[in-house]
């Protein structure tokens, strides 16, 4: 039996209520086909941050097992080594050697040198075929860390119509066509930059959403989650969360006008992705592939907070050697959310702040960093039509990041490794999700995150989790996805029982406790 093409799509710093069949306004019918006529997971999480949910998804493995507890970059002498590490496998590493060929569109950020090609390259960890960026982030128009396989391909961003998510598809489009065209079975890891910061947007995709964030933030939220309810993905359990209270009301915001300028940009970041997306399913269909293709959705942590600059615009660019000092034009580059200066143009560099994540991430609180759920909730769509998956379905047991490459290796037939390349691999941390995708009924099994010493755990229906180095707060999920009511008070039994059994899976994996990084 032929086995399936497998096509991995990662979208980043997308919230969970973003794109139109979870909830969202933000026009994205190539996701929404997909989503509705395949399989949606409304309980998937994934690890709170870029590199380590990068990490988590492509190894099985909890991110501080594979070198990256943080992100990418060293963190010696106290931190991780932020640096995907040789005791993992990756799954094109896997897929590779079962005679997949394989092939990466976009983001890497799991490795720490960005200039020189170093072993945690995606050269080297199993893709035969890549063009992307090394580093977190940068222009659409201009991205620093750009590469061909492992040649420097920054000259390609002179041209005037270079747009990366453009690019990122244009790559993704010609692997697909020319190994479906060899008869090779694939896969295809097409990591989007989309919508991180900065908002970016051709004018056109911006002006399509005029007049659509003038409601505000408040009103947009309620909608998002009865839209929520509508698709079948929340329940009463998910009351709408409060909105946070370092932000004003939308009827008290001040720069309305700049406010929902910020919000199209983004919107328009998302719908030019879903358009990327788009080409990718039409070239499976115009291959003849289709059919025998898997593919996957999700994103890599809930909507981002953060405000830009992140300290002086200088020191901005010198740590994170990722912003230009002008745009390839020359013009000096606009680097910070100032109201009167309309973010999308190359020649801004702004994000979108913390009031729009929190729409981004209804109905939930808190955002990308965090391991409430507003960090770690996403959107997780799966899409294979000869796969026996139940077409319309909605699975509600929860699964994580570590589940994915357990269920992509299940799906092709191909046997994880107990030890590569001479070396012993650690076992899988996750599960396959196949039988759920099909409509069977599995088990619940406990779920772990840890990231900047916010920490979880899940178990059931019961979610222990803290912020930073503050006191455990224990929630119900059956009753209150939203994590309104704190019943750690009530049940010290529980929580003492939780928290010594997330005790035991940090000191397993590796988890670095603050006091220790010092």
């Amino acid at each position: 039996m032929r086995r399936p093409n497998i096509v991995l799509i990662l979208a980043d710093d997308l919230g969970y209520s973003d794109i139109g069949c979870y909830g969202g306004e933000i026009r994205t019918p190539n996701l929404d086909r997909i989503g509705r006529s395949g399989v949606r997971l409304s309980q998937f999480y994934n690890t709170a941050r870029c590199s380590p949910s990068r990490a988590s998804l492509l190894t099985g493995l909890h991110p501080h097992q594979t070198g990256i507890g943080v992100l990418a970059g060293n963190g010696a002498p106290g931190g991780y080594p932020g640096s995907l590490n040789d005791r993992c496998v990756t799954v094109a590493e896997v897929l590779r050697d079962a005679g997949y060929a394989t092939g990466m569109s976009g983001k890497w950020h799991l490795s720490g040198p960005l200039w020189e090609p170093a072993d945690s390259w995606p050269t080297r960890r199993g893709f035969a075929d890549f063009f992307g960026t090394l580093s977190g982030c940068g222009s659409y128009y201009d991205p620093a860390t750009l590469y061909r396989g492992e040649v420097d391909a920054s000259a390609e961003t002179r041209d005037p119509q270079f747009f990366y998510t453009d690019a990122i598809t244009d790559h993704a489009v010609e692997f697909i066509g020319r190994e479906a065209a060899a008869g090779r079975p694939f896969f295809a890891y097409v990591a989007y930059t989309a919508p991180h910061w900065p908002l970016h947007a051709p004018q056109e995709d911006i002006a399509g959403y005029d007049g659509v964030y003038s409601a505000g933030w408040d009103e947009l939220r309620a909608r998002r989650l009865d839209r929520l309810r509508a698709e079948g993905l929340l329940g009463a359990e998910s009351a709408l969360s409060a909105p946070d209270p370092a932000q004003p009301r939308w009827a008290a915001a001040p720069d309305q006008a700049w406010e929902a300028r910020r919000m199209q940009v983004y919107a328009a970041q998302v719908e030019r992705m879903d358009r990327g997306i788009g080409r990718i399913l039409d070239r499976l269909e115009a291959s003849g592939v289709s059919d025998d293709t898997l593919v996957v959705f999700l994103s890599d942590n809930g909507g981002c907070a953060e405000m830009l600059p992140l300290g002086d615009p200088e020191e901005f660019r010198a740590k994170r050697h990722i912003v230009p000092a002008a745009t390839r034009e020359g013009a000096e580059l606009r680097v910070g959310n100032i109201p009167g200066i309309d973010p999308g143009p190359e020649d801004t560099y702004a994000s979108y702040g913390p009031a729009w994540a929190n729409l981004s991430n209804t109905p939930f609180r808190l955002y990308k960093r965090w391991v409430h759920e507003g960090g770690i909730a996403t959107p997780f769509i799966v899409h294979w039509p000869a796969g026996g998956l139940t077409a319309g379905r909605i699975v509600r047991t929860p699964f994580q990041l570590t589940d994915v490459l357990p269920t992509l290796l299940a799906a092709a037939g191909v046997d994880y490794p107990r030890e590569y390349r001479g070396r012993a691999v650690p076992h899988l941390e996750g599960r396959t999700m196949v039988p759920a995708l099909r409509g069977a009924s599995v088990p619940d099994t406990p779920l772990f995150w840890e990231h900047l010493g916010n920490a979880a755990v899940r178990r059931g229906r019961w979610k222990l989790v803290r912020e930073h180095a503050g006191p455990w707060e224990l929630y119900d999920m059956d009753t209150d996805r939203s994590e309104l009511t704190d019943l750690a008070e009530r049940r010290p039994d529980l929580v003492a029982e939780l928290a010594t059994a997330y005790q035991c899976w940090a000191q397993r994996v590796g988890v670095i406790s603050r006091e220790e990084a010092r």
